[in-house]
C-alpha cells in the first residue's frame, strides 16, 4: 500500500530540519509519521505497565509497546481519573527493550502530549482510556513532530481524527473486556461505509453529500473512495483476549491489533503473548492460527466483562465530533 498524503496540513509547526554534512534532514513529515505507522502492519502493539511486561512483549515478537499507568481493565476496577502514565515508567522501559515505546495521553489534554513528546516515545495514543480532559476538542497533531494513533468507531471518527493529523487509527472496541464483540462492530461500521464511499467514487455530487454527512473535507473522502480503505494504517483494538480473536479482527481488514488486558490479565501471559503474536502475522493461514490456539488455556483467559451492561463505556467517552 503507497502512504497516502491526504489532509496533510500546509505547513505543519511539527515539522524540523536539521542540517548534516550539507544535507537538510527533516522530522515529523506526514510521510514519516504515516510510514512509521506502516512499519507496525501486520503486528501487535502491547498494552504494559511496567518493565517485566515489555520484556513479556518484546520476547514475544511484538512490533511495539503502549505504555500507561493501569490497564485497561484496571482502569474500570479502581475508578477514578485515569491520566498517563510516570516519566520513570516510561525511561525505565526505554532503557529495557529495543523495540518502540509508544505512550497514553489524555484526549485534548496538550501538557500530557508535551511531556511525552519531550521524554521521547515513538508515538502518543490520545485515548479514551484515560480520563478525557476535553469533552470538545482533541488535540491539534499536525503541531507535533512525534506521530500519533486515535480510536474511531464510524468513518466519520476515523477521517476526522485524520484531519487532525493523526497517522493512525485504532477502530476502539471496548478495552479492558476480554469481548471482542465491539471491536468487530466498529471495523465493520467503517469497511461498510467504506464500501459505500467506493461506490459512488464516480459521482462528484454523492461525494460532496457524503464529505457533509461525515463533517470532512471532499479531498479525504475523494481518496478513501479511490483506495478503499482508509488513508492510514487502521489497527482493531478492544477486547482482543485470544489468537482467534487476532485472526479474526485481521481478516475483516485491519492492519494489525492492540492488546493489553487480555494478556496480562490471563494466568499464561507470556504464552499467550507468542501465541497471539503469531495468530496476527499468519492471520490467513488456518493451520498456523490453529497450532497458536493450541498454546493458549482457554481456562486461563482472563473471564471477561458483558459489553452490554457495562457502567463505563469508554468508547463514548471524549468529543463527539
Amino acid at each position: 500500500m503507497t502512504i497516502s498524503l491526504v489532509a496533510a496540513e500546509y505547513e505543519p509547526k511539527g515539522i524540523r530540519s536539521t542540517t548534516f554534512d550539507k544535507t537538510v534532514v527533516l522530522r515529523g513529515t506526514t510521510l514519516l509519521k504515516r510510514g512509521f505507522a506502516h512499519m507496525q502492519k501486520h503486528g501487535v502493539i502491547m498494552d504494559v505497565t511496567n518493565v517485566e511486561q515489555s520484556q513479556i512483549a518484546e520476547d514475544a515478537g511484538a512490533v511495539a509497546v503502549m505504555v500507561l499507568d493501569k490497564l485497561p481493565y484496571d482502569v474500570r476496577k479502581s475508578g477514578g481519573v485515569a491520566r498517563t502514565a510516570s516519566v520513570k515508567i516510561i525511561e525505565d522501559i526505554m532503557d529495557a527493550v529495543t523495540i518502540p515505546i509508544m505512550a497514553k495521553c489524555r484526549i485534548g489534554h496538550v501538557s500530557e502530549a508535551n511531556v511525552l513528546a519531550s521524554t521521547g516515545v515513538d508515538m502518543i495514543d490520545e485515548s479514551e482510556v484515560l480520563t478525557p480532559a476535553d469533552d470538545l476538542r482533541h488535540i491539534w497533531k499536525w503541531d507535533y513532530t512525534v506521530p500519533f494513533v486515535n480510536g474511531a468507531k464510524n468513518l466519520g471518527e476515523a477521517l476526522r481524527r485524520i484531519e487532525e493529523g493523526c497517522a493512525m487509527i485504532r477502530t476502539k472496541g471496548e478495552p479492558g473486556t476480554g469481548n471482542v464483540a465491539e471491536a468487530v462492530s466498529h471495523i465493520k461500521l467503517v469497511n461498510n461505509a467504506v464500501r459505500w464511499i467506493a461506490s459512488i467514487s464516480d459521482d462528484h455530487q454523492e461525494l460532496i453529500r457524503a464529505a457533509r454527512e461525515l463533517r470532512v473535507s471532499l479531498p479525504i473522502v475523494e481518496e478513501t473512495a479511490r483506495l478503499g480503505r482508509l488513508p492510514v494504517v487502521n489497527f482493531a483494538a478492544g477486547g482482543i483476549s485470544t489468537p482467534a480473536d487476532a485472526s479474526f479482527l485481521m481478516n475483516l481488514g485491519c492492519d494489525g491489533v492492540f492488546v493489553g488486558s487480555g494478556i496480562f490479565k490471563a494466568d499464561d501471559a507470556a504464552q499467550r503473548a507468542k501465541a497471539v503474536v503469531l495468530a496476527t502475522a499468519y492471520y490467513d493461514n488456518p493451520k498456523i492460527v490453529v497450532e497458536a490456539q493450541k498454546m493458549v488455556d482457554e481456562k486461563k483467559s482472563m473471564l471477561g466483562l458483558d459489553t452490554k451492561n457495562l457502567e463505563l463505556k469508554m468508547q463514548e467517552r471524549g468529543p463527539s465530533v
